[in-house]
Formats: structure tokens, C-alpha cells, sequence
């Protein structure tokens, strides 16, 4: 055991029932589970991986919707002392393969609606020994145990009492690996403690959002991202209030649905689902009983907070977190919210903004961001030269460029790698998709910089379209906006934007998206 005893899964679970709370409802999904419940089911599949025959620091995979095999079975995997590691669903079976061998899993843990990726995902996996389905039957595979869980749950079941106790484990052990979206290359796997899931509880939970335990949560992003798990799991269950999963793909319809239903109080969701939710046909009352939204993923565009707020009446806290620090170190307030800007450092968290040379630059000067927290990860999974990058000391190296005002907030101006120079002179991709956003015709848009028929690289738009608009349209908005030489030199119409299983813009992937639909000779330049 290293660091003082604590036990993540044991605190967000029994710690409620020995104070007298197990008859608060804790998660409602395909059933509702008090947190006597809760706790009953969790101890039971954690007896259950024991009986597996799973050595502490094992790893547990899951793949799999927001219900309670996957709910139960990541606060199991803590409980026994194991390792959870919940990746996206939305990936191919290689890409699924490659983080399931890179892990070194035990146990898969998969949902009946991703039986052909496990299968071909697992067959990559040498190490791997058990695959556990959700559905009616088990999964096809060699040289593995496959079972369902309901013959998992049963096998807990049968345990003795002593298999359901919680381990014995400390602050410093392995409780969560969470792989990085994607948005800059391959995932890399980011190891939390059992100790980083208290603390973005007592910091961003608590003093951010003041969840109580009358709230309940409904966050659109998935437990598999580490913005969901916090919002789905570790906040509400920190202080007894109640979760609601939803199994299904996200969109407005079905938020709808939950949001009438359901009548959570607090509602997570990233820029590209809000903008999707004021373009639909939701009725305005939907969010009545929703207190406050939380955005997070990427930066939100001033424009699409004021839209929201207009259409539905509630207020959107902006902030950043990242894989790495396992949830949202930066955040507006409530009540205090500065439009366009990502807010101040949340308690518990210090900030820095360094040039080039690792410098502190003044207020209104440029900065690569750096974070310094409990709940930074230990480091990536196999990734020495880019742990050495990443973590350097005490402090984090988000990839993210602010400036800060002198009132403390700071304001995004994209990935580090992502800024531009247009005539020499820096320009913000960030801003240019502010500015875009305002024009009532487009939904959605990023901007990157591409090189043109001289090789200097200029700002180029993608972007997807709500109404009529042109090229010469929009190149002229912005140009009447904003400085001239921070106007896209071309703009390049699309369906829709690549972005990550979690819903991050994939900049890599909309160069290369804008470099095949077009040239970037220069449009509108006059």
C-alpha cells in the first residue's frame, strides 16, 4: 500500500450506507438502485473479479454503454483493488485492440451492442483471460474465459463475505487509467490514484459546481471520458445525490426525453451538443428543472453560451480539463460567468502561462498553460518520452495557449501547436471560430492553417451550415469583425466535422479533410 489508506470505490459507496444514507436513491438507468443497493451490487461483482483469480493492479477493461454493468463494475474495480479502464465505444475493433494490449487487461468487460469489435478486439489482446458480455449470451473467442454478466454477478453471489470487503488500498495506488482522446495522434493510457478522484471532488464538485446531495446529474458525455466520470459518477456519489444514465447515443431528441423524464438538476454536455441542442426543435421549458449546465472538451464560443441562454433560460459554466488531470482545474462560476473566456483556476489548482523558453509571461502576453494539482496523473502507461513531456515536476503541460486579463481569467486561443501566423503575425484559430460563429448561418466551424501557393501557412474554414451563406460571405464577416489579417483565406463547406468519440474537434483530421475538398488559393482577399 503506498500513501495513507483510502479507498476510492468503499467512499463513494459503503461510506454512505455506515452514515445511515442507503435509502437515498443513488443511479437511476435501466433500474434504480438506492445507495444500500448500490453498494450491495458493487461488492458483489468485486468478489465476483476476485474469484477470477485477478492479482491487485490487474486491469479491467470495459467497453460498453452508460448503464449499470459498466456503473457497478468500474466502482468493483475499485472496491477490489483493481484497475478500471473504460475506453470509448465508439472506436474501430483494431484501434480497440491496439488499447487493450497496450493495458495489458485482464478482463474485458463488453456490451452486447460491440460483440464483433470485442471479438476482433480481443483476439489482439495476449494477455487478456476473461471477456464478460452484458447481453443474453457470451462472446465467441479462443484462448479466453467468456462468460455473461449475469453468470458474473452470480459468481459473486456465491463468495464469502470476506471476498466482498474492500481492499486495503492507499492514496498512491492504481485506480483508474483513462486513455487520451486522440485529438493530437495515437491514445496514450493516463494512471490515476484512488486519491485524484477525491480531490477533483472536493475542488471542482464542491466548490465549483456546490453539488449537494439533493442534485442529480445527467451529463451527455460518456463515463468512458474522464469530463463523464466525474460528472456521472465521482460528484454526485461524493455527496449522496443521484446520477441518471443513459445507454443510448446522445442527441437532442433523447436528452430531450431524459431531461422531461428524469428532471436532473445539473446537466454536463460539450460546445458541439449545446450548439446542437439550439438548433433543435426542444420545446424552451425542457431545461426547467436544470440549475445550472456545465461545458467542457473545448473552448465555448461566447455566441452559442448567449444563444443557449436566450433559448432555454439556463446559464453555462465554461471550463477545461484535460485526461491528465482528470477533470476541470479552470472554470467560470456561477453567477460570475465571463463570456469567451474559460474563467479563473479552480480551488485547489495553480496556473501558470510560460513562453517558449519557460518563462511566466506577463498579463496579456501569450502563454503555453501549465496546471499544478492532486489530481494530476502519475504518468502514461508505457509513454516514457512523452510522460517526460507531459509531467514535468509538480506541473502539467496542458498543449493549451491562454492570455490572461488582469482580472485573472483567461481566454483560449487554441492548442499550443495550433496557432498561426497570417503575415507574420499570430493568429488565434479560436478567435476566427468565435467570429464565424456569430454569423447566424453557420453552426459549426474550425479553423486551421494551411499552406497556400507560396507554402505560408493562412487560416482556412471548415465549416457546416444552418442556413445560406457563401464564401465571400463569411470571409467578409469576419474581415468586418475582426483585424483583416486574421480573416480565413478560404472557407470550405462540409456535412459535418471530425472530432474524437467524446466530441473534441480532431484539427489533425480537418487539415487533412480541407486539403482534399480544396486548394487554399486565396478568396475573397480583397
Amino acid at each position: 500500500m503506498t500513501g495513507a489508506p483510502f479507498n476510492a470505490g468503499a467512499w463513494l459507496t459503503r461510506r454512505h450506507v455506515e452514515r445511515g444514507d442507503g435509502d437515498r436513491l443513488a443511479v437511476r438507468a435501466t433500474q434504480a438502485l438506492t445507495y444500500a443497493e448500490l453498494t450491495e451490487r458493487v461488492e458483489t461483482v468485486a468478489a465476483a473479479f476476485r474469484a477470477l483469480g485477478l492479482r491487485r493492479d490487474d486491469r479491467i477493461v470495459f467497453l460498453t454503454n452508460d448503464d449499470l454493468p459498466m456503473f457497478t463494475g468500474i466502482l468493483a474495480a475499485f472496491t477490489a483493488g483493481f484497475v478500471a479502464v473504460p475506453i470509448s465505444t465508439m472506436l474501430g475493433a483494431n484501434e480497440l485492440g491496439e488499447i487493450i494490449a497496450d493495458s495489458g487487461a485482464a478482463v474485458l468487460i463488453a456490451g452486447d451492442a460491440y460483440r464483433e469489435q470485442a471479438e476482433r478486439a480481443a483476439a489482439c489482446a495476449p494477455e487478456l483471460r476473461h471477456v464478460v458480455c452484458d447481453g443474453p449470451k457470451p462472446l465467441a473467442g479462443a484462448n479466453v474465459t467468456n462468460r455473461t454478466w449475469d453468470d458474473l454477478l452470480e459468481i459473486g453471489r456465491r463468495q464469502p463475505a470476506a471476498s466482498r470487503e474492500p481492499a486495503v488500498t492507499g492514496e498512491d495506488s492504481w485506480a483508474l487509467w483513462l486513455y487520451t482522446s486522440g485529438t493530437t495522434g495515437k491514445p496514450k493510457g493516463a494512471m490515476h490514484r484512488h486519491a485524484n478522484i477525491r480531490h477533483v471532488c472536493d475542488t471542482y464538485g464542491s466548490q465549483v459546481l456546490g453539488i449537494q446531495p439533493g442534485d442529480s446529474c445527467f451529463s451527455v458525455a460518456k463515463l468512458f471520458f474522464a469530463y463523464g466520470i466525474g460528472n456521472s459518477m465521482f460528484f454526485p456519489l461524493s455527496v449522496g445525490a443521484s446520477v441518471v444514465l443513459e445507454p443510448r447515443r446522445p442527441t437532442p431528441a433523447t436528452v430531450g426525453e431524459v431531461l422531461a423524464d428524469r428532471r436532473p438538476s445539473l446537466f454536463f454536455a460539450v460546445p458541439t451538443f449545446f450548439a446542437a441542442l439550439v438548433n433543435s426543435d426542444l420545446p424552451a421549458d425542457v431545461f426547467d428543472s436544470v440549475r445550472l449546465s456545465a461545458s467542457a472538451g473545448e473552448p465555448l464560443p461566447a455566441a452559442l453560451m448567449q444563444r443557449f441562454g436566450d433559448r432555454f433560460g439556463v446559464e453555462i459554466i465554461d471550463g477545461i480539463g484535460s485526461t491528465e488531470a482528470l477533470h476541470i482545474f479552470m472554470s467560470n462560476r456561477p453567477g460570475e460567468v465571463q463570456p469567451g473566456t474559460t474563467g479563473i483556476a479552480v480551488p485547489g489548482y495553480d496556473l501558470e502561462l510560460r513562453d517558449f523558453e519557460g518563462n511566466v509571461v506577463a498579463d496579456g502576453e501569450p502563454g503555453s498553460l501549465f496546471v499544478r494539482g492532486e489530481s494530476i496523473a502519475l504518468g502514461y502507461w508505457r509513454r516514457a518520452e512523452a510522460s517526460r513531456t507531459v509531467f514535468a515536476g509538480e506541473w502539467l503541460s496542458t498543449g493549451d495557449t491562454y492570455v490572461r486579463t488582469p482580472s485573472g481569467h483567461y481566454t483560449c486561443l487554441g492548442r499550443s501547436n495550433d496557432l498561426l501566423k497570417a503575415g507574420g503575425i499570430w493568429v488565434s484559430p479560436a478567435e476566427v471560430e468565435a467570429r464565424l460563429l456569430q454569423h447566424p448561418a453557420v453552426a459549426e466551424t474550425a479553423v486551421v492553417g494551411l499552406p497556400d501557393e507560396n507554402g505560408l501557412d493562412k487560416p482556412v474554414a471548415a465549416v457546416v451550415l444552418r442556413g445560406a451563406a457563401t464564401e465571400d460571405e463569411l470571409i467578409r464577416w469576419c474581415r468586418d469583425g475582426l483585424a483583416a489579417f486574421k480573416r480565413p483565406r478560404h472557407v470550405i463547406f462540409v456535412d459535418e466535422l471530425p472530432k474524437t468519440a467524446t466530441g473534441k474537434m480532431q484539427r489533425y483530421r480537418v487539415r487533412e479533410l480541407v486539403a482534399r475538398l480544396g486548394d487554399t488559393s486565396p478568396a475573397g482577399a480583397s
